[in-house]
């Protein structure tokens, strides 16, 4: 096997980004037996909010947006999904233990209700948690985070049955062999290369620096620390409708925040879309010529809108 060059001098450039600070602290939280590593932004005695990443991130990628958040006085906890970054990984993952997970970390910051904000797959996760438990919950902000698909299905039903038994074995066998797998190992620049695919409008430094947080240096190179057994859409058992039916009655206040571009990461939805399920209560905000990742590339924007949300 080659190994890639390294070359420390060359690397040393990516460690920093303008405006980017780390969490004031770190902790480890268990839930259901896998460690979770958890990073907080602010004052310890501040005013809780929660921040959850979406999939194949890590709460390392709110390095300049938590600040933000946590500079106008609220103490903005966030943390690795179990496979992902520095949180433990896990012999399966599903849809409920990540729940789980975000339950037992909000429990370890608080027992009040509290704020709460989540990016794609995290403002989904908190959508389906606060319809069960909304007495946790103060206020939710949903950053691209609504998912929807039509609930009426032009295929056969027995074309259903044969499609979702295709896609049982495809998991089948990805999870035989999954106990073999390893991320391909490159140079930082190859993996903000590869990131770039999936976050096509975010910046080459973002990405690099990203991958300083989100990866680690082996002999042969740099790997994303993501268990290599979790793939694009393997975030276990999930049906948009689990929502979706429900939130005509969502239990507490919502801010949706949308872009206009659609990428790879994202769920394609618009708001026309979600209209005829969001109560009348729920706030919208549409960032033109904004992407998926809205928090990234306009972090001041997004952040206002989210404190004026937490102030009315």
């Amino acid at each position: 096997m080659t190994v890639p060059s390294i070359n420390i001098g060359d690397e040393s450039r990516f460690f920093s980004y303008p405006n980017a600070r780390a969490p004031d602290r770190r902790r480890t939280v268990s839930s259901s037996g896998v460690n979770l590593a958890v990073y907080e932004w602010g004052d310890l005695t501040a005013t809780p909010l929660i921040l959850i990443h979406g999939a194949f991130d890590f709460a390392r990628t709110y390095d300049v947006f938590a600040p933000l958040l946590a500079d106008a006085g609220y103490r903005v906890v966030s943390w690795d999904h179990r496979g992902h970054g520095d949180s433990e990984h896990a012999a399966l993952y599903s849809w409920v233990a990540d729940e789980r997970d975000m339950l037992a970390v909000v429990d370890s910051t608080t027992r009040e209700p509290c704020l709460a904000v989540g990016h794609s797959k995290g403002g989904s996760m908190l959508a389906h948690a606060i319809q069960a438990l909304p007495h946790r919950f103060t206020r939710f902000v949903s950053i691209d985070g609504l998912p929807f698909r039509s609930p009426h299905s032009d295929a056969a039903k027995r074309e259903r049955k044969r499609v979702f038994r295709d896609e049982i074995n495809d998991w089948l066998d990805h999870r035989r062999t999954a106990s073999t797998l390893t991320r391909k190992p490159g140079t930082l620049e190859d993996l903000a290369k590869r990131r770039a695919r999936m976050n096509p409008r975010l910046s080459h430094e973002w990405l690099c620096y990203l991958v300083t947080l989100g990866a680690r240096k082996d002999d042969d190179g740099w790997r994303w620390k993501i268990d290599p057994s979790m793939r694009m859409g393997g975030i276990g058992p999930f049906r948009s409708r689990w929502m979706t039916d429900r939130l005509p009655g969502f239990p507490i206040p919502m801010l949706a925040i949308f872009g206009t571009i659609e990428e790879t990461m994202g769920w394609g939805v618009k708001p026309g879309d979600l209209a005829p399920y969001l109560p009348p209560s729920t706030h919208i905000e549409v960032m033109q010529d904004t992407g998926h990742f809205i928090h990234i590339e306009r972090p001041d924007q997004t952040a206002r809108l989210i404190l004026d949300f937490f102030k009315t």
